[in-house]
């Protein structure tokens, strides 16, 4: 564990007790995680400054240790507090920002040799184990718990994109009626050149244009229909009678040439 001896040799005159070996173990392990320590205390104080070493005083109270930290950027900033409990420790941990909490309640006799406090490689005991459960119930759900708040307040200010531009309440801007035809009438040109309009699938030629406007005084004179015009009776869509329906009466004076 790379940097907790030279740690260990900094406070080595301090460490007078189990507890106090267990703190500077749990205090490299919060620093090795990417945070500093900025001081003692509930509340920021003059003095505070961030280093990776405990600060002044951080064991001057044997059965309550209280140290405060701060990601390296600044944007999460821990209260750490270790009681001690008989032969126990509890490790309580608050990240001010969120308010999320998280604890630990450790033996100190399964990971710390009281009787061997001045040397370093005799002092701890079971030193992956412990790594492993203050990681786990300390570091992990606080950060776990930070990552879903950023990546919450992500989505409620940027929804995503379909959220944004469906809307099933929206209108739809209507087009003008004057660019709008209905859907069972089209125009083409016949072959001679004379309009022809399509209503339902039939096609009638020589019909006198639609004019929009003020009504006519005068009745709309007949058209005649050019040469070669055509008219296709109206009748069901789909059907185009080329004669008469033998079954048809024929009308009267049919035969009469005279009338």
């Amino acid at each position: 564990m790379a940097g907790l001896e030279v740690l260990f040799a900094s406070v080595a005159p301090a460490i007078t007790s189990a507890q106090d070996a267990l703190v500077c173990f749990l205090h490299w392990e919060v620093v090795t995680h990417g945070y500093y320590s900025v001081g003692t205390g509930d509340q920021p104080g003059p003095n505070d400054k961030k280093s990776e070493l405990l600060p002044a005083e951080w064991n001057s109270n044997k059965d309550l240790y209280v140290l405060r930290y701060e990601s390296k950027d600044g944007s999460r900033k821990l209260l750490v507090k270790a009681v001690t409990v008989e032969n126990s420790m509890i490790i309580n941990v608050l990240e001010f920002g969120s308010q999320q909490v998280s604890d630990l309640t450790l033996n100190l006799d399964d990971y710390i040799d009281s009787e061997h406090l001045g040397d370093f490689h005799r002092t701890y005991k079971n030193s992956e184990e412990l790594r492993s459960r203050i990681a786990s119930g300390i570091i992990t759900p606080i950060h776990e718990h930070w990552d879903k708040a950023s990546v919450s307040s992500l989505h409620r200010e940027f929804p995503p994109a379909t959220a944004r531009e469906v809307d099933p309440l929206r209108i739809h801007p209507q087009h003008p009626h004057t660019s709008r035809q209905p859907p069972w009438v089209s125009k083409r040109w016949h072959d001679r050149g004379s309009p022809e309009i399509w209503l339902r699938g039939q096609v009638a030629t020589c019909i006198e244009p639609i004019i929009l406007g003020p009504p006519k005084r005068t009745l709309p004179q007949r058209r005649l229909c050019p040469p070669g015009a055509r008219f296709d009776p109206f009748g069901p869509i789909g059907t185009s009678p080329s004669g008469p329906n033998p079954d048809h009466l024929p009308p009267p004076g049919y035969d009469d040439m005279y009338l």
